[in-house]
């Protein structure tokens, strides 16, 4: 149990005794009017501590410490408030794999995030994708600490023939009874009704622990089953929990990212978004039905509060009742940081609470010792600064070493002499992420931090059986990375900012060039553009050309293998091989076996040459301490880019 309650945390004075102000809506409001704030958290993935457990060290830009600090002003601002969670919470950083691997969760124990949540007093939460992970077991054992109800309406045990028959897993939705002071300080209850949602995906990205045992059901189904019900049951206002990002791509059943498609059920007054990574409202979004200005989402309020803590999602609610119900009468949504970029640097916009800190030291310094213990020897750095535009040592031994695992359980199968490829993508590579988002592991030790700096997620190695043809196209969709470019022009632009580094699969074991100047054959989510594209030339393999009908094995993990960004020949059906084990465990067990690891990129893709002609891309500004490493490739520095990152030119 919680040290300290939540009206003792709520009394804590603010890092910086920050003096507040009452929202408009709080000083506006009428005798018949009351302002209510949905503060809420999205995306946190353990991040409790403002510490970067990979780097092993700490940082400003994150932290559920921070963003309580902003959970309390917040909620001063207002003369009302619930505070939410939209998932993805209990799985994303090394406290959560020490809690899930080493430690354990026993009955009645409290995991750090839900301790962390009790302890600001959280009134809901709902699942992200992330929380299945580690299986539904260890889910529920870390639920059930929770002080608040966390729910899901399209995950079932089993799906009935419309969603009020299904079996669902949790309860679709709560009904919270709140008295709300009114803006002449007397008090009316209202009933506000909560429901959440996950990504249907689950099912094939952690099938390992769902399938034959569980159910999804499309997002928009679901709620156009359950809203009426939460009327009948005397809701005044929905809030939809949402761990589904906001995409203007058509409506189709099954739909990752259907945020703005909920927004259009009938009966919800108002959106908690997550899933993308991303802050609404903002310039990245545009589009039919998107409202940036008014941040609405087919007219309803919505918010989408960042990633790992970085942010606050607020939406502002002027109620109204008539005499019978309470009704939104106007709204406003917007989000809170706790740091902004100054001068290519950091700078915090908040202190931590130090009672939240001084409650989770114990397992934080646990946490710390698990990151640090060695396991291994590097010869050679590991870094990811290149990793979008060469063959790069930290793509490498992941490579390395799942071709190591799965050769072995290949053995004595039908596959034994079947040659084995090995497909791994960086997934510290800048972004979003920022210009310190990258894996920099200098020669020596390789502790179990370095591990997971090179592999983030618990992802279980699955091997996959393909033919020549299929490696192919599976490339092309890799290829997708980057922008076509015009043969004779200088300076163009590189990498398309809209195609995650995850998906930029390079596969180990074949030889090929990637041709810049042919359209992509994929597009950014994997949907067919080119048909006719060819920007993957000269593949080889053995030094010979790679016959299309020769089977091939390529080791990859769950999520690919299971359709995660749509590769051709990986939906799940082509899998021939799942590992008990996860790609993080199999990179220790081969730095363990080997003693010194030797992960020198052997460059064996490489950008087709084109006279006269170059590319600029972005990159951390460290990569220039790595820059005579890149062999084979005319690059060179080309001054400062964006956002503290660094800018470089490479000549075809």
């Amino acid at each position: 149990m919680s040290k300290i309650s939540r009206r003792q945390f709520l009394q804590t004075s603010t890092a910086a005794g920050t003096l507040l102000t009452l929202h408009p809506f709080s000083a506006r409001a009428q005798g018949n009017q009351a302002h209510l704030r949905v503060a809420s958290t999205t995306d946190l993935h353990v991040h409790v501590y403002p510490y970067d457990y990979y780097g092993d060290r700490p940082v400003d830009n994150l932290g559920l410490s921070r963003t309580a600090t902003l959970i309390r002003e917040l909620q001063s601002e207002a003369t009302n408030s619930i505070l939410v969670d939209n998932g993805d919470y209990l799985q994303g950083n090394p406290m959560g794999d020490y809690i899930a691997y080493e430690r354990g969760m026993s009955e009645g124990d409290l995991h750090p995030i839900i301790q962390a949540m009790n302890l600001l007093g959280y009134d809901a939460g709902t699942l992200g994708n992330h929380e299945f992970n580690y299986g539904v077991d260890f889910m529920d054992k870390v639920n059930a600490g929770a002080n608040f109800p966390i729910i899901s309406a399209n995950f079932a045990q089993k799906l009935g023939a419309s969603g009020r028959n299904d079996q669902l897993h949790l309860k679709p939705y709560t009904l919270l009874t709140r008295t709300l002071t009114k803006g002449d300080g007397t008090t009316a209850d209202i009933t506000i009704g909560l429901i959440g949602f996950v990504p249907p995906q689950i099912m094939n990205w952690d099938q390992r622990h769902l399938a034959g045992k569980f159910e999804a059901r499309d997002i928009i189904d679901a709620a156009k089953a359950w809203v009426p019900e939460m009327k009948e049951a005397g809701a005044d206002i929905i809030v939809a929990l949402s761990h589904s990002g906001i995409s203007t791509a058509a409506q189709t059943d099954g739909m990752e990212n259907a945020s703005l498609y909920l927004a259009g059920v009938d009966g919800i007054d108002a959106l908690v978004t997550g899933h993308h990574h991303l802050v609404f409202p903002s310039d990245k979004f545009s589009g039919d039905g998107i409202d940036v200005a008014a941040g609405t989402l087919q007219g309803k309020p919505a918010t989408m509060g960042g990633f790992w803590g970085s942010h606050m999602g607020l939406i502002d609610l002027m109620l109204e009742h008539d005499g019978t119900a309470w009704q939104v009468a106007g709204s406003q949504s917007t989000t809170r940081a706790i740091s902004q970029r100054v001068e290519r640097e950091t700078k915090p916009l908040v202190g931590d609470q130090d009672d939240l800190l001084a409650e989770l030291k114990p397992v934080h310094d646990e946490t710390l010792a698990y990151i640090r213990r060695a396991v291994g020897q590097t010869s050679v750095p590991l870094h990811s600064y290149f990793a979008l535009v060469a063959d790069d040592p930290s793509v490498q031994v992941v490579s390395q070493a799942q071709t190591w695992y799965i050769s072995e359980m290949m053995k004595g199968t039908e596959f034994e002499a079947l040659p084995i490829l090995s497909a791994a993508a960086p997934f510290k590579a800048g972004g979003r992420g920022g210009p310190e988002y990258y894996t920099d592991v200098s020669p020596g030790p390789v502790a179990i931090k370095n591990v997971a700096d090179l592999y983030l997620y618990p992802n279980t190695v699955r091997a996959v059986l393909v033919d020549g043809a299929t490696v192919k196209d599976w490339l092309e969709r890799s290829a997708g990375m980057f922008n076509q470019v015009e043969p004779g022009k200088d300076g163009q632009l590189l990498l398309n900012a809209e195609f995650p580094s995850y998906n930029f699969d390079v596969i180990d074991g074949v030889e090929y060039e990637i041709d810049l100047s042919q359209p992509s054959k994929f597009g950014p989510k994997g949907d067919l553009l080119n048909p006719d594209a060819n920007r993957i030339s000269n593949l080889t393999y053995n030094g010979q050309p790679i016959d299309a009908d020769q089977k091939f094995v390529i080791a990859t993990n769950n999520y690919r293998a299971g359709g995660g960004g749509q590769f051709p020949g990986a939906d799940g059906s082509t899998i021939i091989f799942e590992g008990p084990d996860t790609n993080r465990d199999v990179i220790v067990r081969y730095i363990v076996e080997k003693g010194t690891i030797n992960p020198a990129a052997d460059a064996n893709w490489s950008f087709k040459s084109h006279p006269d002609t170059s590319v600029l891309f972005e990159t951390g500004p460290r990569a220039v301490d790595y820059l005579d490493q890149i062999k084979g490739m005319a690059i060179e520095p080309a001054g400062d880019g964006a956002d503290g990152f660094a800018l470089y030119k490479i000549k075809l």
